[in-house]
């Protein structure tokens, strides 16, 4: 370990770290705005730079290995003089508009200037203008900003993957651009923004919306997909703004996904703001009392077996917990909270989390993705398993849909013929999982979204004890099951899906369709077949009027994610808090209390009075809602149902990327993004219509 002197205060520390780093590490902090923590060392703004002793001239501290012996000054006349002759080059040409800048208030051009810029410039010729880029429906530009520190190039080619950004020109006539104005090809595109130090590359739905002293901060979860985001949610009264990233180094590391991001707009529209009940065929306003008391006339008397309930994929715990109550309180086991039909084994923890966990991607030396799209189905767990591709020696083999996923893989095969020859010991992949020290499978839900899911289960389980990808001795678990829905853990965790003799969502609504079901309850349950529930009275608890609301007998409005206290459960199995950001809109009111009042109003209450109270019920349900942001190993065991499977190829359940869910299906914002990037990649394949 190298021992240096920064600012007279002899440290050690460890080999290979950057100047910049040495010095951040004793609490001395360096201005930059090329350098990131999780890019490439470029070394191009050149508002680090250091005094080196017997150097011959400044250097830039964030490119500079620390060395033995070296004297470092970082805080001297000299120093400010360097650093203050670099903002004075950087403002030489950047616009006088911070009052109409989106950037306005979160600026480090703007931060850096108060202490190291000049109050007039010796610049006396012409400014230059740059040409605004199109980059596409979520990123607007104003290049003339630009500084060139190239952070969204670096960004867009090491972590997601692309070259749909660079530099063209030297000298005064450098560009940052996309090429031929096209846009911006990537699901995580939008990170860009946040990496943007200036005002050049910002949000264009947000643009011109709010100030960042105007909006309400809410640190929270994401529910777009089952990864778990941490973000923060930025409100103005009741109406969520915008959402932006929140440091987690084990789930999201500080990247959002773009459905994340900008799907939050979808949260103002087709709103369910007031209950509904369905007279003489169409559905008119009602009163909460005039709601339940139609539910309780069509429940009233009605043997359990007849009601089921099937929770949706954006379901809280609490809402969850409460529901399977007051549906045991009816007498039915008729509850499931696998909206796809998945044949997962809920009885084996193990069998249905991502056991290494996200972080432990980066460990692994070798990956068998089975009926997965990673790229769509978790845009950021996709991003966690290029950088560990980045890194080197990862061999990754797929079954399933050949896709771009960002990084370079052996197809094995798309059927569960071809998961069986990975069986042989003497096959190709066969061999690199045996080789590898820690292996790893990802299994997918179109893997496990089909008749034969459990035989397919089975069949990975075989992979994972014939080639040790899991190892005690090692404490590696690398059997992974990727989910899509937010809710689907917990609802596994706390038991939603069919008690003895009850059925599961595929057999509710064949049995609803038949008459043996005649009431059913979707709590934000809209990815079914809604039209083939025949006759059964359908009521529906969500938030927006999608699907389920649309075959709905009576609607309950509920609380979206950002406008309630939350629990919810990753595809890793970590418990994570959400947090109200704003107030649900009209008379919508959180799910678990809506419940509540209505087992009250049936008879059959449940037995919580508030918050605490649910949450103990889940603490009873399953203990693990106790470890908060914690994933907690699961025992390793049997699972899977050893039988015949079909020839059907495996296809992830995703097609759009942009519209998933209620919320992104509302989304005004995500409507531009499948129009600019699926029906247009359609015409020109020719695949549209």
């Amino acid at each position: 370990m190298p021992k240096l002197t920064i600012d007279g205060n002899e440290v050690e520390v460890d080999a290979g770290l950057t100047v910049l780093q040495a010095c951040e590490q004793i609490g001395i902090e360096i201005p930059r705005f090329c350098y990131h923590e999780r890019l490439s060392i470029a070394g191009n703004c050149r508002m680090c730079l250091v005094a080196l002793e017997r150097a011959p001239k400044p250097v830039a501290s964030c490119a500079m290995p620390v060395g033995e012996g070296m004297v470092i000054h970082t805080n001297t006349p000299e120093v400010h003089k360097m650093r203050k002759g670099v903002m004075e080059f950087l403002l030489i040409n950047h616009p006088l508009d911070c009052p109409i800048c989106d950037q306005g208030g979160e600026c480090d051009l703007q931060d850096q200037a108060m202490g190291y810029g000049l109050d007039h410039s010796r610049y006396k010729e012409n400014k230059r203008a740059v040409e605004d880029k199109e980059m596409g429906p979520l990123i607007e530009t104003v290049m003339t900003r630009c500084i060139h520190c190239t952070r969204c190039v670096r960004f867009t080619t090491e972590i997601a993957g692309i070259t749909d950004m660079g530099m063209l020109g030297r000298g005064e006539h450098a560009e940052i651009t996309s090429y031929l104005e096209k846009a911006v090809d990537s699901e995580l595109s939008g990170n860009v923004i946040d990496l943007c130090p200036v005002g050049a590359l910002t949000s264009k739905p947000y643009a011109f919306v709010a100030r960042p002293w105007e909006l309400k901060k809410t640190e929270t979860v994401d529910v777009m997909d089952a990864v778990g985001s941490n973000i923060r949610v930025d409100a103005r009264g009741s109406e969520v703004m915008r959402v932006l990233p929140r440091l987690n180094e084990d789930v999201n590391e500080e990247w959002i996904s773009d459905k994340t991001r900008f799907a939050c707009d979808g949260l103002r529209r087709q709103r369910l703001d007031r209950p509904y009940i369905r007279e003489n065929g169409k559905l008119v306003p009602a009163s909460w009392d005039d709601a339940f008391a139609l539910i309780e006339s069509k429940v009233d008397g009605l043997d359990g077996s007849k009601i089921a309930a099937i929770a949706g994929d954006q379901a809280d715990s609490e809402a969850m917990v409460s529901l399977k109550a007051l549906m045991i309180n009816l007498g039915s086991a008729n509850i499931d909270c696998r909206q796809d039909g998945s044949q997962i084994d809920p009885s084996t923890r193990a069998a249905y989390i991502f056991n290494s966990e996200i972080a432990g991607i980066e460990q692994a030396d070798a990956l068998l993705i089975v009926g997965s799209n990673p790229r769509l189905e978790a845009a950021i767990i996709n991003a966690r398993i290029r950088k560990r591709f980045m890194a080197g020696k990862f061999p990754i083999g797929v079954i399933g849909e050949a896709a771009d996923l960002r990084y370079d893989y052996e197809h094995l095969g798309t059927c569960p013929a071809d998961l069986k020859a990975v069986l042989d010991a003497k096959s190709a992949f066969g061999k690199i999982l045996k080789d590898a020290t820690r292996p790893m499978i990802i299994i997918g839900q179109g893997a496990l979204a089909r008749e034969d899911g459990a035989a397919i289960q089975a069949l990975t389980h075989q992979i994972a004890e014939a080639y040790g990808v899991v190892d005690t001795n090692k404490g590696w678990n690398g059997y992974n099951v990727l989910h899509t829905a937010a809710s689907r853990v917990a609802g596994l965790d706390i038991g939603f899906v069919p008690g003895e003799g009850g059925l599961a969502t595929h057999d509710i609504v064949a049995a609803a369709g038949n008459g043996d079901v005649e009431v059913v309850y979707l709590l934000g349950a809209d990815e079914i077949d809604t039209q083939a529930l025949g006759n059964a009275f359908v009521v529906y608890q969500g938030h927006h009027g999608d699907n389920g609301a649309h075959r709905a007998d009576v609607i309950l409005p509920g609380a979206a994610y950002t406008e309630k206290n939350a629990t919810w459960v990753n595809t890793e199995g970590r418990v994570q808090l959400g947090r109200l950001a704003a107030f649900p809109p009209g008379d919508a009111r959180e799910d678990w209390t809506i419940i509540r009042a209505l087992s009250d109003v049936l008879g059959k209450s449940i037995p919580c009075n508030d918050l605490r109270g649910v949450r103990s019920m889940l603490v009873n349900a399953n203990t693990n809602f106790m470890n908060i942001d914690i994933a907690v190993d699961a025992k390793w065991g049997s699972f899977g149902v050893a039988g015949d499977v079909t020839d059907a190829p495996f296809t992830s359940p995703i097609d759009n990327f942009y519209m998933t869910d209620p919320i992104s299906r509302a989304s005004e914002t995500m409507a531009k993004c499948t129009e600019t990037f699926l029906e247009a990649q359609e015409k020109a394949t020719g695949t549209h219509g």
